[in-house]
């Protein structure tokens, strides 16, 4: 974009309006070149900055990646240990509490056969009274039995007899 300098009056008169204008012209020229030379300058420069700003995007890419990668590393050795630690606790406290529940059991076992031999001598000696008792029943009735037994042999005897005398 040329600059179109505006001189003086003066100038003009001293030298010219045509060696003005070439003046102007050549100005302008020198302006278009630096102008040319600096975009130029300025693309180059700016190449160069690019190309240090990529190579030092890729040093840190290169740097983070093996950053990360460490830290991977170790959070897996520090997972895999916790791990370890973790099931080597519940395993022991497994145990401990399998231990325990056979302990209970035993306990709940032996109870158990306690009451079961408690229930066994209650059962046989409820067995013995009620066969007692059913012997004492069994004899009562049986008097009883013969009572009614020999009342109705001797009320019908009595009959017979006032049926035969008659």
């Amino acid at each position: 974009m040329p600059v179109t300098a505006k001189l003086s009056l003066r100038f003009y008169e001293k030298l010219g309006e045509d060696v003005a204008n070439e003046l102007v012209e050549w100005f302008n020229s020198v302006d278009a070149t630096y102008r040319s030379d600096l975009r130029e300058l300025n693309e180059l420069n700016f190449a160069r900055f690019d190309a240090k700003l990529e190579q030092r995007i890729a040093e840190l890419r290169s740097d983070f990646e093996q950053r990360f990668a460490r830290f991977d590393a170790k959070l897996e050795q520090r997972l895999a240990e916790l791990g370890a630690g973790l099931r080597t606790e519940f395993g022991q406290r497994l145990n401990a509490l399998d231990a325990k529940l056979e302990q209970r059991f035993a306990e709940v076992e032996g109870r158990f056969a306690q009451q079961d031999a408690r229930s066994t001598i209650l059962e046989a000696r409820l067995l013995g009274r009620m066969e007692a008792m059913q012997g004492g029943l069994k004899a009562d009735l049986l008097r009883w039995m013969f009572g009614f037994w020999t009342g109705t042999m001797i009320a019908l005897a009595s009959v017979l007899f006032a049926v035969l005398r008659a």
